[in-house]
This record gives structure tokens, C-alpha cells and sequence, in this order.
């Protein structure tokens, strides 16, 4: 897969952590995208590292996508725990 591949993929998994992890964010829709892509990045690399799954130039491998979105909510909550309360709502 190439870098537009996880790039559309990180963004696609950020949105879907968005929906199941609704609420507000202190970064809004731009932030959320960005924990999105650095979410699929990260989800990846612990998937290859440590799960033993090597990463796979296929785009619709359902264990790809399970990564990408695993590592968007664990950032999101992680983003929302340090910078939640830092705008009034």
C-alpha cells in the first residue's frame, strides 16, 4: 500500500473512531483526522511488530483496517485524557 493508501486509510479509521467514540474533541474535525492517520501509522506497526502480522500491500485486508482503527481510538482516548478539558465547553 502506498503512503496515499494509509493516508486515506488513517483517514477513514479516524472517522470511524469518531463514531465510536463520540463526544467532543478538543482538536475538532482536523485533529481528529490527524489522530486518525497517526492512528492507522501506529496500529500498523505494533500489528507487525509485536502480533507477528506483517503489513500487506492489500487494502481491504480486514486486519489492516481492525489495526488502523484500534490505533486511532487508543490515541483518541489518549488525546482526550491529556487535552480534554483544555477549551470550555
Amino acid at each position: 500500500m502506498t503512503i496515499i493508501g494509509w493516508l486515506v486509510l488513517g483517514l477513514l479509521a479516524g472517522a470511524v473512531a469518531k463514531i465510536l467514540l463520540p463526544g467532543r474533541d478538543p482538536g475538532g474535525l482536523v485533529g481528529t483526522t490527524l489522530i486518525g492517520i497517526a492512528g492507522a501509522f501506529i496500529g500498523g506497526w505494533i500489528s507487525s511488530r509485536w502480533l507477528d502480522r506483517e503489513i500487506t500491500s492489500d487494502f481491504y485486508d480486514g486486519a489492516t483496517w481492525a489495526a488502523a482503527i484500534g490505533g486511532s481510538l487508543v490515541l483518541l482516548i489518549i488525546y482526550r485524557l491529556l487535552f480534554g478539558h483544555s477549551r470550555s465547553r
